[in-house]
């Protein structure tokens, strides 16, 4: 059988409804389509009885979040002279909200006059001072063995909520998603999209674990070869819808520029631009002259001609020569 249990609930907005049933003949469960507040009417617990408590039947001790929610439970609780735990505990030498491991900020600090004061330097947990004639609706550190009713809630954040892309915060009535970056909507669902990429001449393979060209999305580019890349190996989309960088490019790389040979002409074809990968030489003659060595040189992928540099020598100079046996003048040539 459930503790005696007291429940509230914030007014539901114009289209939820209000609906209580028994937890048992002692106790009362009311909810709306957000979270709710429950208190134990019957017996005080120690700080770390509460907690558990509320655990136990509930979601955790409260976490308070804003002015509103603190003058809401200042107005809807009832006074217990001992007043009630909430959600806040020295750990580690920091005050530090217990279900979220968050630090409390100096933002969000409520104390009462004074406090904390850490009397007798044992003062670790936090009460809340609840229709106090004085500083109602303040914080007071005390001695966590101390008893107090416990102030529980059951939150309205599901497990899995916010798409699983954001965090959950609880509201007076109802809750929230805030995002986590790259995500966006009501419920997180919605992904930031960052342009199509769509590099010419370049190799391209991307990942997209939440859809095409959209948050997290990460293309590798490389350049076929007899190419040289300019720019990074690997573009991210950010949260800001921009790529990490700009798209990378590929340059042909280059070889040497060739120039014809003495009493001959050069005739290229340039695929790539000038004298680079892919590029093509002719060489030929003038009239009465021989052409010695290739007639054509290809750049290739390492930058480099094919064949050696021909050159033109006059018909009866090449009719005397072996030409597999050639001259010490032609030798180390290229």
């Amino acid at each position: 059988m459930l503790p005696s249990v007291s429940a509230f609930t914030p007014s539901p907005p114009p289209s939820s409804s209000l609906c209580c049933s028994p937890l048992s003949h002692l106790s009362l469960f009311c909810h709306v389509g957000a979270w709710t507040y429950h208190y134990s009417d019957r017996g005080d617990y120690a700080w770390e009885q509460a907690r558990n408590y509320c655990q136990t039947f509930f979601t955790d001790l409260v976490a308070i979040q804003n002015k509103q929610e603190i003058e809401y439970l200042n107005r809807s609780l009832p006074f217990h002279k001992r007043y009630y735990w909430i959600g806040i505990r020295k750990l580690h030498g920091i005050w530090t909200w217990v279900g979220t491991r968050k630090v409390l900020t100096k933002e969000a600090e409520n104390w009462a006059a004074r406090e904390p004061n850490n009397r007798r330097s044992n003062q670790d947990c936090v009460e809340i001072y609840i229709k106090r004639p004085q500083e109602s609706g303040k914080w007071n550190d005390e001695p966590c063995s101390q008893k107090k009713k416990a102030l529980c809630y059951r939150a309205s954040c599901q497990p899995f909520p916010c798409s699983q892309r954001g965090e959950c915060v609880e509201t007076i009535g109802s809750y929230r998603c805030e995002c986590y970056p790259g995500f966006h909507g009501p419920e997180c669902e919605d992904v930031v999209q960052c342009t199509k990429l769509e590099p010419k001449g370049v190799r391209m393979n991307c990942s997209h674990p939440y859809g095409d060209f959209s948050y997290n999305s990460t293309c590798v580019f490389r350049c076929q070869e007899g190419f040289e890349q300019r720019g990074v190996d690997m573009l991210r989309c950010l949260p800001s819808q921009q790529w990490s960088a700009d798209t990378p490019t590929c340059t042909a790389l280059s070889c040497p520029v060739l120039s014809a040979p003495d009493r001959g002409e050069l005739n290229c074809s340039h695929l790539h631009g000038d004298f680079a990968f892919g590029s093509t030489c002719a060489f030929s003659c003038q009239t009465g002259f021989a052409l010695t060595g290739p007639e054509t040189r290809e750049c290739t992928a390492a930058g480099t001609w094919t064949g050696d540099s021909p050159r033109c020598e006059g018909n009866a100079a090449a009719r005397a020569q072996d030409p597999h046996v050639p001259s010490p003048a032609r030798r180390g040539l290229h």
